[in-house]
Order: C-alpha cells, then sequence, then structure tokens
C-alpha cells in the first residue's frame, strides 16, 4: 500500500491558495466564514467526492467523508482521521491541511491498493480549530464530543455576526451534530511546530500525550501619577511590579520541570502614557505541561509571586484560572497501530509529548486516539516560514495509511 505523494502534494498546494499572502515563504490567512475559508471547505468537498467517499456536513460546519467498503458491515463503527483548514492571521500551508489530505490520501492508497477493511473509514475537517474568530479554538471537536451544543456553539459571535449567519453565507450550515463518540478511533497528523524531530534527524513522531494547559487572568493596581513630578521612591508603579512578575513565572517555569512552559503573552497597561507612571496593568497567563501536577506547582509560584509583590511593592492584585484543560494521554491501543506500521514502513518514529493543543484532545475523551507529528523545519509554525518537506509529508502519510488500515481491520 503506497501513497502518492505527488498527489497529496498537489492538494496541498491547491490549498495554500486560498488566502494566499504576498509574503516571503508560504502564508495563507483562512479565518472561519471567510471567502477564503469557503473556497478551502469547496475544494475539500470537491476532493472528498473525487474519492468516491460520500460528504456531510453537520450544523457547525464539520466536513466529513465517509468511505464504507463492501468488506465493511454497514453497522460497524468508522475509523476517523483528519484535522482542520482554518488557520491563524498570517499562518503557513501545512498546520490542519497536511492532517486533513493525508488523510485522504490514506483511503485513496487503501482504495487504490485493494485494501479490504472491516470499518468504514471517515475524513473530516473541524470547523475553526485555530479559534480566531467566534471561540477560543477547538471549536468544531468540542461540538462534535458534546462538550458544547449545538444551539450555544450557533450563537457565538465575533461582536458583528453569528457563527450561524458566518456558516449560512458559506454555504456550510449542514445539519445534525457529528458524533465523535460513534467512532471506533480517530488518528491525526500534525506538523510538529518544534525541532524535536529534527534534533533527533527522524521524519515521523508519535504522540505519547497532549500537554494540559491553563489560561489565568493577572491584575496589578498600583497608583497612576505624574511621570515628572511623582518622586521615585513615592511611586506605586503598577508595571513595574508587573515586569517582576513575567520574570518570576519564567524563572519558575525553568525550575518546575523540563517540560513546564509559562508565558506571560497579554499585558495592558493603563492609562498607558508616556508621561504617567503606570496604574493597572492586565495580564495574560499560558501554563502548560504534560503534568497537571506541574501545572498546579507553577500556578502556586505565580500566587506566591503576587503575594510577594503586594508586601514589597505595595500594590494590589487579584488572579483568577478562568481555562483549564488537564493533560490528554493517547490511546495505547492506537499508538500500538501507529508504531506497527512504522515498523512496515520502516520509518523510525521518535515517541515525543505534544505542547500545542490539538482536536484530538476533546476527541480522546470519547473514544481512543492518537497523533503523529511530521518533521518541521526550523520549529516554525503559526507563521508563513512554516515548512514540512514533501518528503517528510509522504512519509508521515504513509505511517498514518498504515495504522488507519491496522485499525480499520
Amino acid at each position: 500500500m503506497e501513497i502518492n505523494g505527488e498527489r497529496l502534494r498537489e492538494d496541498i498546494e491547491a490549498n495554500a491558495e486560498f488566502g494566499a499572502l504576498d509574503v516571503e515563504g508560504n502564508g495563507r490567512t483562512v479565518i472561519t466564514g471567510t471567502e477564503a475559508n469557503r473556497k478551502a471547505r469547496e475544494y475539500f468537498v470537491e476532493r472528498l467526492e473525487d474519492a468516491g467517499l460520500d460528504v456531510r456536513v453537520d450544523a457547525v460546519g464539520n466536513i466529513a467523508g465517509r468511505w464504507t467498503p463492501e468488506s465493511a458491515p454497514r453497522d460497524a463503527k468508522p475509523v476517523a482521521a483528519g484535522s482542520h483548514l482554518d488557520s491563524v492571521p498570517e499562518g503557513g500551508i501545512f498546520d490542519g491541511p497536511l492532517g486533513v489530505y493525508s488523510a485522504l490520501e490514506a483511503v485513496r492508497a487503501m482504495r487504490g491498493s485493494g485494501v479490504e477493511p472491516s470499518r468504514p473509514i471517515e475524513v473530516v475537517s473541524f470547523t475553526e480549530e485555530e479559534g480566531q474568530r467566534f471561540a477560543d479554538g477547538l471549536l468544531g471537536s468540542s461540538v462534535a464530543v458534546g462538550e458544547r451544543s449545538v444551539e450555544e456553539t450557533l450563537a457565538l459571535t465575533d461582536g458583528r455576526t453569528t457563527l450561524a449567519d458566518a456558516l449560512e453565507t458559506m454555504g456550510f450550515d449542514g445539519e445534525g451534530r457529528l458524533d465523535a463518540s460513534e467512532w471506533d478511533s480517530w488518528l491525526e497528523l500534525h506538523v510538529e511546530q518544534g525541532k524535536r524531530l529534527e534534533r533527533t534527524d527522524l521524519p515521523v513522531g508519535t504522540v505519547t500525550t497532549i500537554t494540559g494547559i491553563t489560561h489565568c487572568a493577572v491584575e496589578v493596581l498600583g497608583e497612576a501619577n505624574h511621570a515628572g513630578a511623582t518622586p521615585m521612591p513615592e511611586r506605586t508603579d503598577a508595571l513595574v511590579a508587573a515586569s517582576e512578575f513575567v520574570r518570576d513565572v519564567e524563572e519558575g517555569a525553568n525550575e518546575v520541570g523540563e517540560t513546564t512552559v509559562g508565558t506571560v503573552g497579554k499585558l495592558n497597561v493603563r492609562p498607558n502614557a508616556t508621561n504617567v507612571v503606570p496604574g493597572t496593568v492586565e495580564m495574560g497567563v499560558d501554563i502548560r505541561d504534560v503534568s497537571y501536577d506541574a501545572m498546579d506547582e507553577l500556578v502556586s509560584l505565580a500566587r506566591d509571586s503576587l503575594s510577594r509583590l503586594e508586601s514589597e511593592r505595595g500594590v494590589e492584585t487579584s488572579f483568577a484560572r478562568e481555562f483549564d484543560l488537564e493533560p490528554t494521554e493517547m490511546s495505547d491501543r492506537c499508538r500500538r497501530a501507529v508504531h506497527d506500521a512504522g515498523d512496515a514502513a520502516n520509518i523510525e518514529l521518535l515517541e515525543m509529548h505534544s505542547g500545542a493543543a490539538h482536536d484530538t484532545m476533546h476527541v480522546a475523551d470519547v473514544t481512543d486516539a492518537a497523533m503523529l507529528f511530521a518533521r518541521s523545519r526550523d520549529g516554525i509554525s503559526h507563521n508563513p516560514e512554516e515548512w514540512t518537506t514533501w518528503e517528510d509529508c509522504a512519509a508521515a502519510t504513509q505511517v498514518l495509511a498504515g495504522a488507519l488500515a491496522s485499525l480499520a481491520r
């Protein structure tokens, strides 16, 4: 069973034209509900239909193409694979589309080689994985696992229009709900977005755990005052205190563990004027690890930092843990299928964790799931410079196809 790397490349390059940017590299911007998103969806549906798959679109715009071979009973639970077609602003061409089109190519390879699975296979594209318009991310998969209702999801708004209206405008307002709990298993191929595969000179990795994520909202209250008339010893500068907190989060992450990361990625300084001592700073903190205990430890260190600043700097602070997602372990059964497929293709796999969130996090809550990574050049992603060689795309897709065939048997 050999996949067609050139056909896979043609699909990804064609998809890259939707929302293409005139920048250095290969950039695209494909936000849910835009013209670029409509074209990407329409092209994907065409490719599914060309491959002989039965296509359906659910009420929140999730797309699934099903191959039901004659060898599979109609009531057999399908094996599913896929990813997403949307992007971040000025993103790359592989993040998402590689997972979607590698799944389609795997099905085409199986059909072309006469594989007779005993389960149907579904190729899936979830709505708004990147969370750039209507939600924080993983939107379509959250509905597919029942975490969000269809009704509340369609009512989500970007301040101008609802998701329901955006889907209707694109012609992708379908019916019903794609139910991931009905799948026997799920696989997702994604670019690594890191350098571990590159450092080990391996083209493909298999994920053991997807990191947990905590988002915290922090506020530091000082006193706004005149930048020229307020002596240094008399200041309660919220930004100076906040800068110490930023440093403490970085130092704390380094102390907690090798896989712990902590980021203060958002600051809102008020009144934000050059000649005014900052009076208030609002911060957004991102904490991640494959160990939930480690995440808790860094949260505790962040709280300790704020307590120290209140004592030493005279500021007032607040801390809220607003979003909390525990680490997600991958299924042993699915991981074995991936490893066996790598062995069959003579492709060595690296076991690794994922530091980024993916739709698989949700799907793993309701069925057996696993992820594969393809090597990223220089670890760059969410950037027009994102690049995975076509040879690595083909190698990872070969492993995906073998694992899907195994699970479908």
